[in-house]
Parts: C-alpha cells; structure tokens; sequence
C-alpha cells in the first residue's frame, strides 16, 4: 500500500453548501486527508463560524471562505474567478449546495419548483462546467455530487426535489464519460435520512422516525460524517479507477424489498 494513495495533500478542494451539515462534515473530511479547502455558502456569519470551527480543529489547515448564492449566476461566476485567481486550478468540486420544499405536486408555484431545480440542479451543472477549465489543469481531478435516495425512489420529499436528484445522478454519468479524456472524474453520493437541522424537524415526529428506521436495514440515523467519508473516499487517488458511480450512502435502504 502507497500511503500517498490515501491522502489529499496540497490538494485544492470546493466544497459549496459548506458552512452546515453535510457540507461542513465533508470540509473536515477533506482537511484530515490534507487537502486544502474553499467553502462556500449564502450565509455569511454561519459560514464564518464554521470556517472558525474547521480551524479550530485542524489548526495547520488552509481554510477558506466566499460567500455566494450558486443558484444566481453572477455569483457562481464570481466563486470560480475568486478560485482562479488563487492560480493553481481546482482538484476536487464538491457540489453539495441544495434545499427544497416539500408539498403536493399540485400546490407548487412555478416559481417555488424553478427555484428547487437552480439550486439542487442548475447550479451543480453550470459549476461543474466553469470548473472543468480549472479542473483540468491537474492530470487527476475529481467531481463529487452529493445527490439523494430520492433521485431512485419515492420518499414523500415532493417531486421537484426527486427529479433534480435523479437529473443530477444522470448528470454525474454523461460528465464521467465526456470527461474522462480530461482526466476528471465525476461520481455521485445518494443519503438517505442525515441527522442534520434540515432533517430535525421531521425526525422528530416519532410515528415518521420510526416509518423511516422500519425501512432502513441498519435501524438508525445517517450521520453527516458518514456521507463525508464516502465524498472524501471518491476524491483519493485510492479511487482513480471509479467515475461515473452514484454510492448510496443509506444504511441499506435502496436494497431493502420486504
């Protein structure tokens, strides 16, 4: 075993949604392997503290931070201007960047629905297309989109954010086999239930909690750390043979029948 295979160092990592969450868990993920870390985020006082909080534990680390909306154009421009101006190119894309409304397909506005496809789906698309130039500065780059169980199946999160899912996931195959020749590699991850603030509310409904655990083989909760793992895996040099795969990360949910 080549201990360089498992590691990131010197690498430079963008890892949107960064400041809660999933997003957060993979940014220290990707620290701890030694990379060097770019977070982005609409909110700026959370994603501060939570660059704060990643220093904090990795107090050798390169943490930084740009606020940004990457569901608004002008601003997902100015995102890769800002990395491009660092003049190293980019390593690895973490679009993770997403949200959602959950309601009867028939109670959406157009404009709520529209707004659910630019963030989950748009954004991750027109990202990774500014980033491919800057990606491909390195001979072995990566793509990684966090995607959802819904992209596969119905979980009652409404179907806007279902299909951006499902789009994302045939997103990350069409990427990988346009782009290998580039040497990037695109893969995806699929969650099932995380325990993070976006998920509290509904988990917190025991009658759901316990649906949701009947269903799910393993009988708990994802934790974010988990899906980081998994993100952080698919960026190592250990997995330059794996492109164009989405891993569900759901403690066998997508493989339970009866």
């Amino acid at each position: 075993m080549t201990p360089h295979r498992w590691r990131l160092d010197g690498k430079l990592a963008l890892v949107t949604g960064g400041s809660a969450g999933i997003g957060r868990a993979i940014a220290r993920e990707l620290l701890g392997f030694g990379a060097r870390v770019l977070i982005a985020a609409r909110d700026g006082d959370a994603l501060e503290a939570a660059r704060e909080e990643l220093l904090d534990e990795h107090p050798d680390g390169d943490v930084r931070a740009l606020v940004s909306d990457v569901a608004d154009d002008e601003q997902r421009r100015e995102l890769l201007d800002w990395i491009e101006d660092q003049g190293v190119g980019l390593d690895i894309l973490v679009n993770n960047a997403g949200g959602n409304l959950s309601r009867p397909a028939v109670d959406y506005t157009e404009d709520e629905w529209r707004e659910i496809f630019e963030v989950n789906l748009f954004s991750a698309f027109e990202l990774s297309r500014y980033a491919h130039p800057l990606l491909a500065q390195h001979p072995a780059s990566s793509i990684v989109n966090v995607g959802s169980v819904s992209g596969a199946v119905h979980v009652r999160s409404g179907a806007p954010y279902g299909m951006t899912k499902a789009a994302m996931h045939q997103m990350t195959a069409n990427l990988a086999c346009e782009w290998a020749e580039d040497g990037i590699r695109v893969n995806a991850v699929a969650p099932w239930y995380i325990r993070t603030r976006r998920t509290s509310a509904k988990l917190a409904d025991p009658d759901y909690l316990d649906d949701v655990l009947l269903r799910t083989p393993m009988g708990r909760i994802g934790k974010p750390e988990e899906v980081a793992a998994a993100v952080a895996f698919l960026c190592l040099p250990a997995a330059s043979y794996i492109t164009g795969e989405v891993i569900a990360v759901d403690g066998g949910f997508l493989r339970y029948g009866f």
